[in-house]
């Protein structure tokens, strides 16, 4: 059986700051210079105003899982990393982003505060993930 590639996003005018970003290890997003709000994901207008002029900003890179799911069968080029858990994480900035939540060795759960973290796959491509933050609470 042929393992296939796994998808690569299109680095275009709009996303590439966000990808360059996490390949520094920042986690940026973009702020709307005329309303003031943040956007994710990238694009070209502002979907709360209709403005053009925004810019990239460096998020805190904190946020709360707003739900989640754990993959048991993955299909074509994800299958071999069964399971794994994606989640949206509602940023500290207001934003919701889709991610993997990893290290979380006793589980997540709706709620729980999460960090960004960068993982570098083998083709070069750096993503970023969220994992707990821990407390004594957990």
């Amino acid at each position: 059986m042929t393992m296939q590639a796994k998808p690569v996003p299109v680095l275009d005018t709009d996303s590439r700051p966000f990808w360059e970003g996490c390949r520094q290890g920042v986690l940026r997003i973009q702020r709307c210079k005329t309303c003031a709000q943040y956007v994710f994901y990238p694009r070209s207008i502002c979907p709360h105003c209709m403005s053009d002029d925004l810019a990239f900003v460096e998020a805190k890179g904190l946020g709360t899982v707003y739900t989640y799911t754990v993959v048991h069968r993955g299909f074509g080029p994800f299958q071999d990393e069964v399971p794994f858990t994606i989640a949206l994480v509602d940023l500290d900035e207001g934003v919701r982003m889709m991610t993997r939540i990893v290290d979380a060795g006793e589980g997540i759960g709706i709620g729980d505060r999460v960090e960004v973290v960068f993982s570098e796959r083998d083709d070069g491509l750096v993503l970023p993930y969220f994992r707990p933050i821990l407390t004594a609470t957990r």
